[in-house]
């Protein structure tokens, strides 16, 4: 005998219970999330140095956003913990990835400023000089601007390189 279906067009109707999904994949590669994570934390930098430079003005001010440092840490931990899974072990590395990301962004941030002040003075320095010949003077900028502020920046950045990590991993 075959099984009719209701007339109300529901073949649950009658009080059976719809069969349960599939559990979802237990997603586990560590491997893949750290590499995701670095090339989260590479974009991050670019992005953080770039918007650095854009608020940038002749005079040699520039303004850091505590929201950009935010926005690192915050695509460092997506990276990770969507692509990396479960492993306890990644919203720990989210920490320095994000601390990298923003130690990195605030670096080439410096760079592309001294780099357009440099040209404006008609003495440039370009981006390769103040990488290699000039790093060191560069790291000796970016020290002596470092304030609370810039402190603050990287704790909200390893802060939500491990928080979110966390909550999209697990």
């Amino acid at each position: 005998m075959s099984q009719s279906v209701p007339p109300t067009g529901n073949p649950f109707a009658d009080g059976a219970v719809p069969p349960a999904p599939a559990p979802a994949p237990v997603r586990n590669n560590v491997a893949l999330g750290l590499v995701a994570g670095l090339v989260a934390a590479i974009v991050g930098a670019l992005a953080y140095g770039g918007i650095m430079r854009a608020l940038a003005d002749e005079d040699g001010s520039y303004s850091e956003i505590g929201f950009l440092a935010l926005g690192v840490g915050a695509l460092v931990g997506v990276a990770l913990g969507k692509l990396g899974g479960r492993n306890p072990i990644l919203p720990i590395a989210g920490v320095p990835l994000a601390l990298l990301g923003v130690f990195l962004g605030q670096m080439f941030g410096y760079a592309l400023m001294i780099s357009w002040w440099s040209e404006l003075a008609g003495t440039p320095l370009t981006l390769t000089e103040l990488f290699t010949s000039e790093l060191g003077n560069l790291f000796k900028a970016w020290k002596e601007e470092a304030d609370f502020m810039s402190i603050l920046f990287f704790a909200i950045a390893g802060y939500e390189g491990f928080a979110i990590t966390k909550k999209l991993g697990g």
